[in-house]
Formats: structure tokens, C-alpha cells, sequence
């Protein structure tokens, strides 16, 4: 470098990096992460199954140690790490990771359990039967070579790949801004939609879906619907739903176990059920007293056990939304085609494998052409040197040197050099006449064999047929069944209403989060102070607290102490039996830790003129339209704003037009009209209704229409109902006037409620005991007054919730069973339901 020129070169340093940047991304691309469309494979796949063929580690060899291959391919073909290229070649090895695998393992290459694969220098490989075909004929000129890394070797470009290996296996990778992931298929199945593609290039797309219905994964289990498959399989880009393949399984003793019998491509078995234990144990999920996994080489068994309270469908719901037992896929079929990376839908990745296959019998046929034609050559000499053999012989004997002799055979009988040169290097034995014979038939044949060749480069429907017997060949000695069962009817549409009965039911919600969906039919009418029916398993330390009926196609507003709001449909709670206790909220909601719901409210539609009227623990009201709650977020809604240490305790559904009452724990209620409290938006705080004592707590708020009455129910099982007319019209904010005295002997008001007296009543105890009576079968008293005993309570047992559920129509018998039941009661209850003023 002469002292005048630069040292140091200036560069644009944004041009620089967009430039260096490319390389590496489309070295990363190219070289590293995306499969060939052709053969399938990425390159260190490529290299590994090459080196393992080169080395001679065929599948009928024994078995060499993985150091030994690993080696190989790094030191000729891979200049990256030794890790990278065992950890794929064990995962070429591994059966629950390929549908089939192209290395044959010997030793601990790893589990479905994440256990990692032994170190390389304890394992033994060779190459399987099946990547035999992937490499067969690659020493007939069917494919092209390029330098290896330091330009010490030459390796494959692309592999012949006798079979669809891309959609067989499947692929994943990450390059740069763009990643694959194919799933595996079934090989009769891909072979089978090659060969129809061969008949009919016009093949639509739905029609290869009937021979190709979905991915075949290793692991089996179960695709749940088609319309992701299809997706996937026309745009190249889709998401799929596999479900582990489970049953239930009934014990002698009536107690459920669920079975896992098969799990969702890629997924960890040993995490999955760390997974559901840690579920368990943060009771995210209830119902499960044990799981074991009692897998061995015959196949694959977890069992989980059901507890005897708990619904074994309604558990395995549960597992499938919160664990790996059900888990997408995400499809993205990337590959590079001529170089280029591209999303290919089902197919373009049939018709390039194809176009493949073309080539590479072509380039075999030219190849053996080429080989026969060169052995036709020197056949055609040496029958010359036949016919005219007194002369050969004079003639090589007369020479003084083999070149003098070769040139005097080119000369004389026109011959070219290397037929001159097989002559002389021609046996006696040749000479006798058994070997002329088989010289003249090879001869024969090869001239036979010469023009077939020539016919199937001529023919490009030869070469397709030469393409089907072979892959139908292929498909006799390695196809299987189907592993994969693809699940159609509904699976895509499955929260599609009108696959959903419409059915009134009852809703239930207890202290703990415990909600379940019942048939209302399930309640049977009592009359009053009867003991009632069972109606939920609790523990000792909850209760049902809620209640309410509805319809399964409803939208169910569940409104939490915090002053947020969520929503589901009604037919998303899960049934359960009457005695169940049901499945924790937080399945369903995603409630946050301390928050609890305090109202329900149910929805047909969300029309303009409605709105919900809010009170709170501390008399705040406010009125908001209804329209601003049809749109909720799966993490919820902030429904109004709490000031400090408040809570919600009430929402009801108005049309604008009503009167609300709002009573308190101490025997008060307030009544005025609800447009005393204007409209506001979804956040605001609200108004004042009812002003408290200091020891004092609202307990109920109710709509007040014409024709209701106002009913009370206190803690120990007291109630009554007043006429509407006892309370007077107030403004908000005021104390408002006693409507029940409170004693020690029926307790505070638990439930202030508007009834009529064709409705029937629920009352439940905090044992969760429930009895239903009919209104009008309560007493009607004035405001200042105790009431009548409704319900028999056990020692220090009470009520905890009231609520109204439509008459119920009651056949002769029942009527008769109960008014007998009343009979026997009726002293009992006449004893403890005296009015006192």
C-alpha cells in the first residue's frame, strides 16, 4: 500500500448496517432455519443424514457412536456448534418429535417427560429405513453439489427425498422476521394427494382435503374441527385445536377417573401435570383428589381422580381451558422455493415436491442413458474384435507396444480409443464361445434399455408413472394408520347459540365463588316452615349467596364488591347435579384476589332506553345507561367508581320510569323515584340515596312497581310482607322509615325484596339448605312489626340469601305429598309465627 493511500475507508454507517443486516438474515433464511420445499429439510438435517451415508452408517449396518457422526458434519459440513447438530439429530431420532424418524437411535435419546438425550459419546446412531428413500439414487447425478464451508468438500444442495418428506415431518424453524411451522402428515395420505395431483394438475384444493383430510401428529390425539385445517391448507397460514384424547372411566364405588391416553403435539407430559398440580394446589381448579402417571413402554396412561362431589365433564372442561390437554397450533407453511422463502398452501407444496421428482427421474434416466450408451460403445468393439479376431490377434501380436497396438486397432477397424483400449484389455476367456453369446445378449439388451430411456425423456407421462409406482412402492413398506382422529361437527362454531337449547335455569353463586347452572325444574314447591331440600354441597364454611333464573341464552352481568363488571352467556356456567357445589368462579371470571361478586343481572338484549341502577354498602347511588355494558373485556369492566372502604351491594335493571326502596340492616328503607339520580356515565361515583347511622348498612335495593309489595326477611328465618302504600314517597338521600322490628329473637334484615303474590320465594341457609314457598302463603303485616317464622333453622344457622323465582306448576300429587308434609308441620309453625307489634 503505497504512504498516499487512505487507511481508514469511509462508509455510510445506515447503508452498512441495512447491507450487513440483510446478509445475515439471508444467511439465516437460506442456511439455517427454513426447510427446502423439495426435500424438506433445512441444511444441518441435510448434512447429517448425508455424513451418516457417506460414512456408510446405512440402515443395515450396526450402529456407530453419535460423537462419530456429530464430528463429521461439523468438520465437513456445518461450522457450528457440536450441541446444535446432536440436538438435532436427536430429534431426528425421537418418535413422539417425527411421524418418521430418519435416524435410528440406539441408547437414551430422550422422553415425551423433557428428559434430555445422553451424552453423544454414550448413544449410537445409524440412519433409518425410511431416510434410505430420502437419499436413494444421489449417486446418479439426480441432484447438484456445492463447496462445503471451506471449500475442502462438496455437499448436496437439495436431497432426491423419494417421498414427500416436508408435509410427512413436518418442519419449525425461526429465522429472521419470518419463522415456519408445518405439522407432521400421514405418508399414505401425502403420497396419495401426490399421485392425484399427477393425474389431474387441476385438482382444487377441497378436493385434496378429501385424500389429505389434516396434520397426522406422532403424539396422536385429537384435531378439533376443519375449518383451521382448511384455512391453513388454502392461505398456508392457520391455527389448529388438539385435544388429548381422554375418557372417563366409572369406578365400581361410583367415583370418575379421567384417563389420558394420548397428548397434543409437543407437549411435555411431566410439566403438564406439574401444571395441574399447581392448578390444584392454588384451587385455580377443584374437583381433583390424585393424579398418576403410570406411562410405561406399552404407551401412555395419566390418571387423574375425581372426587365424589365433583363432574368429571365439567373437570375436564376445565383442564382443557387451563392446561396443555388442549393447546393450538399455529400453522405456517414457509419453505424455500428456488431459494426464496415462501408461504405455500397444501398444493403448491405437492406440485414443487413433484416437479422435484420430475427432475430427479429425469436426471436418473439421463444418467443411466449416459452409463448404457457408454457400455453399448464398448460392446460394439468388442463384437468387431469378435467377428474379425484372427486379424486383432495378428495384428496386437505384430505391435511392438500397447499404444502402437491401439492405434493400429483405431486405424484398421475404425474403432474409438476406449474401444480400442477394452479390446486390449479383453481376456482370453472372452474369446470362447459362451462368452461371446453373453456378450452378444448384453449387447441386445442394452439397446432394448438404451431406446426405453431415451422413450421416458421423450414422454413426460412416463416419467409420472415411473414417479406413482415408486411412491406407491414406498407407501407398501412404511405406511401405517392414521394416528391423528380429526373431530367434526360444531368444534368450530362452538359457542354458536343456536347449538345451544334455550332452557330456563337457576343460577347459583356461594360466599366461596362456587357457581353451578341447574335446571329451574330441579326445585320442587314447599309450603311455609317446611324443612327443605338439600339444594348444594358446601363446606363448612360457605354458602350459597347468590341466586337468580334466567335462560341459557342470556347474558349474565356479574357485578364484584370492587365496582367492576364481567359477562358470560348462561349456558357457559357448567351444570351440575342439585347436591354439587359447582366449579370455583375464577374459571369462568377473571376475577382479582379479593374481589367477590355481589350481583347478577341478566340480559336479553342491551337496548338504549334501560339502564342499571347501583347502590352501595354505604347508600351511594347512581344510575347508568345499558348500553354502556355490552361491550366487556374478558378481564372485566369498571362498572362505577368506590370510594374508600365502600363496596357494592346491589345493580338492578330499570326502563327509567321506576321507584327504588333501599332498605339497611338495622330495619330501614327509603323509597323514591330513580330519576332522583340522574343518568351518568359508566365510571362515575354517584349519588347519596339513603343516609345511615353510624353501626347501619344497606342490605337490599329494589325496584318498586305497582302492584308490589314489599317483603322482608331477617337473619334467623323471620319474614312478612307490607303493602307498598305503608311508605311514602321520599327524596334520595333522606333516612327513610322503619319497615321491620328488629329484635333479638328474629335478628337483623338479611333481604328486603318486591313481590307479588303469584311468585314463589327461595330462601337459602348458610348450610346450604333451600326451601321454596309460594308469596302468597307469607303473612302480610304492617311496617312496625316482626313477622312470621318462613323457615325452621338448626342451632346457630341462618339465613344468608332471598331471592324470587317464578310459580312453579305443581301436579295433584305434589300438592298432595306437601299439603301432607304441612300437616305435619303446622303446629310447629303456628307455635313460632306470632305477630308481635
Amino acid at each position: 500500500m503505497s504512504e498516499s493511500s487512505p487507511r481508514v475507508k469511509e462508509i455510510n454507517i445506515s447503508q452498512e448496517m441495512r447491507t450487513s443486516f440483510l446478509d445475515y438474515a439471508m444467511s439465516v433464511i437460506v442456511s439455517r432455519a427454513l426447510p427446502d420445499v423439495r426435500d424438506g429439510l433445512k441444511p444441518v438435517h441435510r448434512r447429517i443424514l448425508y455424513a451418516m451415508n457417506d460414512l456408510g452408517m446405512t440402515a443395515d449396518k450396526a450402529y456407530k457412536k453419535s460423537a462419530r457422526i456429530v464430528g463429521e458434519v461439523i468438520g465437513k459440513y456445518h461450522p457450528h456448534g457440536d450441541t446444535a447438530v446432536y440436538d438435532t439429530m436427536v430429534r431426528m431420532a425421537q418418535d413422539f418429535n417425527y411421524r418418521h424418524m430418519l435416524v435410528d437411535g440406539h441408547g437414551n435419546f430422550g422422553s415425551v417427560d423433557g428428559d434430555s438425550a445422553a451424552a453423544m459419546r454414550y448413544t449410537e446412531a445409524k440412519m433409518s429405513k425410511i431416510s434410505m428413500e430420502i437419499l436413494r439414487d444421489i449417486n446418479k447425478d439426480t441432484i447438484d453439489y456445492q463447496d462445503n464451508y471451506d471449500g475442502s468438500e462438496r455437499e448436496p444442495v437439495v436431497l432426491p427425498a423419494r417421498f414427500p418428506n416436508l408435509l410427512v415431518n413436518g418442519a419449525s424453524g425461526i429465522a429472521v422476521g419470518m419463522a415456519t411451522n408445518i405439522p407432521p402428515h400421514h405418508l399414505g395420505e401425502v403420497i396419495d394427494g401426490v399421485l392425484a395431483l399427477s393425474k389431474d394438475p387441476d385438482i382444487t384444493i377441497p378436493e385434496l382435503m378429501e385424500i389429505i383430510p389434516g396434520p397426522d401428529f406422532p403424539t396422536a390425539g385429537q384435531i378439533l374441527g376443519r375449518s383451521g385445517i382448511r384455512r391453513a391448507y388454502e392461505t398456508g397460514r392457520g391455527s389448529i385445536t388438539i385435544r388429548a384424547k381422554v375418557e372417563i372411566e366409572q369406578k365400581p364405588n361410583g367415583r370418575e377417573t379421567i384417563l389420558v391416553h394420548e397428548l397434543p403435539y409437543q407437549v411435555n407430559k411431566a410439566k403438564l401435570i406439574e401444571k395441574i398440580a399447581e392448578l390444584v394446589r392454588d384451587k385455580r381448579i377443584e374437583g381433583i383428589s390424585d393424579i398418576n402417571d403410570e406411562s410405561d413402554r406399552n404407551g401412555m396412561r395419566i390418571v387423574i381422580e375425581v372426587k365424589r362431589d365433583a363432574n368429571a365433564n365439567v373437570l375436564l372442561n376445565n383442564l382443557f381451558k387451563q392446561t396443555a390437554l388442549q393447546s393450538s397450533f399455529g400453522i405456517n407453511m414457509l419453505a424455500l422455493q428456488n431459494g426464496e422463502p415462501k408461504v405455500l398452501n397444501l398444493k403448491q407444496c405437492l406440485y414443487y415436491y413433484l416437479e422435484h421428482q420430475k427432475v430427479v427421474i429425469r436426471r436418473r434416466t439421463a444418467f443411466e442413458l449416459r452409463k448404457a450408451e457408454a457400455r453399448a460403445h464398448i460392446l460394439e468393439g468388442l463384437r468387431i474384435a469378435l467377428d474379425h479376431l484372427d486379424r486383432v490377434i495378428a495384428l496386437i501380436r505384430g505391435s511392438q507396444t500397447a499404444e502402437i497396438a491401439k492405434e493400429g486397432l483405431m486405424t484398421q477397424f475404425s474403432l474409438s480409443e476406449k474401444q480400442a483400449q477394452a479390446i486390449l484389455d479383453m481376456r482370453l476367456q472372452r474369446l470362447t464361445g459362451l462368452e461371446r453369446e453373453k456378450i452378444e445378449e448384453e449387447y441386445n439388451a442394452l439397446i432394448k434399455l438404451i431406446e426405453e430411456l431415451k422413450a421416458i425423456l421423450a414422454d413426460e407421462e412416463k416419467v409420472l408413472e415411473i414417479i406413482r409406482e415408486e411412491l406407491l412402492e414406498i407407501k407398501e413398506r412404511f405406511d401405517d394408520d392414521r394416528r391423528t382422529e380429526i373431530l367434526v361437527g360444531g368444534f368450530e362454531n362452538i359457542e354458536d347459540e343456536d347449538l345451544i337449547p334455550r332452557q330456563n335455569v337457576v343460577i347459583t353463586l356461594t360466599h366461596n365463588g362456587y357457581v353451578k347452572r341447574l335446571p329451574l325444574s330441579t326445585y320442587r314447591s314447599q309450603r311455609r316452615g317446611g324443612r327443605g331440600i338439600q339444594g348444594m354441597g358446601t363446606n363448612e364454611d360457605d354458602f350459597v349467596e347468590h341466586l337468580l333464573t334466567t335462560s341459557t341464552h342470556d347474558t349474565l352481568l356479574f357485578f364484584t364488591n370492587k365496582g367492576k363488571v364481567y359477562r358470560a352467556k348462561g349456558y357457559e356456567i357448567p351444570e351440575f347435579s342439585r347436591t354439587a357445589k359447582g366449579i370455583p368462579i375464577i374459571n369462568l371470571l377473571e376475577v382479582e384476589k379479593g374481589e367477590w361478586v355481589n350481583a347478577i343481572i341478566p340480559v336479553e338484549d342491551f337496548v338504549d332506553d334501560w339502564y342499571l341502577f347501583f347502590t352501595t354498602k354505604h347508600g351511594i347511588s347512581k344510575r347508568s345507561p345499558l348500553s354502556q355494558f355490552a361491550n366487556i373485556r374478558n378481564n372485566g369492566l369498571i362498572a362505577l367508581g368506590l370510594r374508600d372502604n365502600d363496596e357494592l351491594i346491589s345493580v338492578k335493571m330499570t326502563d327509567g320510569t321506576k321507584e327504588m326502596i333501599i332498605g339497611t340492616k338495622k330495619g330501614m328503607l327509603i323509597r323514591f323515584h330513580e330519576t332522583d339520580v340522574r343518568s351518568m356515565g359508566r365510571t362515575a361515583t354517584g349519588v347519596k340515596g339513603i343516609t345511615l347511622d353510624a353501626d347501619d348498612e344497606v342490605v337490599g335495593m329494589e325496584l318498586l312497581e305497582e302492584g308490589l309489595e314489599v317483603l322482608v326477611v331477617t337473619k334467623n328465618g323471620y319474614g312478612k310482607r307490607t303493602a307498598a302504600e305503608e311508605y311514602r314517597i321520599q327524596s334520595r338521600g333522606g333516612k327513610g322509615i322503619k319497615t321491620c322490628n328488629i329484635t333479638d329473637k328474629n335478628g337483623e334484615l338479611v333481604s328486603v325484596k318486591t313481590v307479588t303474590s303469584d311468585e314463589d320465594l327461595m330462601l337459602i341457609t348458610a348450610s346450604g339448605v333451600l326451601i321454596r314457598m309460594s308469596v302468597d302463603g307469607i303473612s302480610k303485616m304492617g311496617r312496625n312489626t316482626q313477622g312470621v317464622k318462613l323457615i325452621k333453622l338448626a342451632e346457630n344457622e341462618y339465613v344468608t340469601t332471598v331471592a324470587r323465582v317464578d310459580k312453579e306448576e305443581e301436579s295433584e300429587e305434589e300438592l298432595a305429598d306437601e299439603l301432607a308434609d304441612d300437616n305435619v308441620q303446622q303446629g310447629d309453625a303456628s307455635s313460632d309465627g306470632e305477630v308481635e307489634e
